[in-house]
């Protein structure tokens, strides 16, 4: 038996085509979420090949650059099994049915929907950034770049009591996401100075270089943004050496220092799915579409910058 995925099938080309089950438990797909940062360079072959290791995904099929069967936002309902109609998150590409060990899959919370479950992949890097930014009660905290995981780590920080929190993008439309969330909205010109932490998350030079002129003294840059094969200019004047600002990598794909000794990957996903329980979060939905019209859109889809988190739905068995 074989199920349907979305399968990138050259640079900038994608089509439905059969895909293994795998091995485990039968999961049926509800919805899957498109992560278009991530997603956006493996469909345009822009994946480096020093990463092509890490870069695999625990379901994934073929080899990159193309043909290539890759995401990791899926929510499904198992259908057998210790965890039998119970729905589940996992991390799976687009695809219509699958088989997973139960060990990785992720029952959801009972006051978590499955439709705003696919951005659990997401709030888990946020997580990981916020850990990573050491923040505390009282920072003054700015974040460059309100995608998905700049809007959910700017959420994450507005909870800490006290905090400072303010969104900077671009698209002054964002000022709508930052204001559901409970933070502040700026443009980049005019962003707040001399912060405590600023989370970099724009992918570009542009954005680096507000970040580095934002920070206070011995202030935290974290840089969590993912610039696959490509390079920017690092602005490293002016006052990045007078200042001692910090410039730190943060990435998902291993727990945050600090946390490793007692977190494990499957502890985190169960708290990045806890606090997606708020409904303010449907905000980052941007849109949606059905699984057999994803090939036509997929594109446009990671191409537009207004897109947030793009939801599959897959047709109910």
């Amino acid at each position: 038996m074989s199920a349907r995925a979305l399968w990138c099938v050259g640079s900038a080309q994608a089509d439905i085509r059969p895909a293994a089950l795998g091995e485990g438990v039968l999961v049926d797909t509800l919805y899957s979420g498109i992560s278009r940062g991530t997603e956006r360079k493996v469909f345009e072959g822009n994946v480096p090949e020093t990463e092509f290791s890490r870069m695999r995904g625990p379901a994934q099929e073929g080899e990159f650059p193309h043909p290539v069967k890759y995401g990791y936002s899926v929510v499904g309902r198992v259908l057998e099994g210790e965890l039998r109609d119970q729905n589940v998150f996992a991390l799976h590409p687009h695809q219509t049915e699958f088989r997973l060990p139960d060990t990785m899959l992720h029952p959801l919370p009972e006051a978590l929907p499955p439709e705003r479950a696919v951005l659990a992949a997401n709030m888990e890097t946020a997580l990981n950034i916020l850990w990573d930014a050491n923040a505390g009660p009282g920072d003054k905290i700015l974040v460059i770049g309100t995608g998905v995981v700049g809007a959910l780590a700017g959420y994450l920080a507005a909870r800490i009591p006290g905090t400072e929190v303010t969104l900077a993008d671009i698209n002054p439309d964002r000022s709508t996401v930052a204001s559901c969330l409970g933070c502040e909205f700026t443009m980049p010109d005019t962003a707040p100075q001399l912060c405590d932490i600023v989370i970099h998350l724009s992918g570009s030079a542009a954005g680096l270089q507000t970040a580095i002129d934002c920070a206070g003294n011995e202030a935290q840059v974290i840089e969590a943004s993912w610039y696959g094969a490509g390079t920017i200019a690092a602005p490293l004047g002016g006052a990045f050496h007078s200042r001692r600002v910090s410039l730190i990598s943060s990435q998902v794909g291993q727990v945050s220092p600090k946390r490793r000794p007692r977190w494990s990957h499957k502890r985190r996903i169960g708290k990045a799915l806890e606090l997606l329980c708020d409904p303010a979060l449907n905000v980052l939905i941007s849109g949606e579409t059905m699984f057999e019209e994803l090939p036509q859109v997929y594109g446009s889809v990671l191409s537009d910058p207004d897109t947030l988190c793009h939801r599959v739905r897959y047709t109910s068995k």
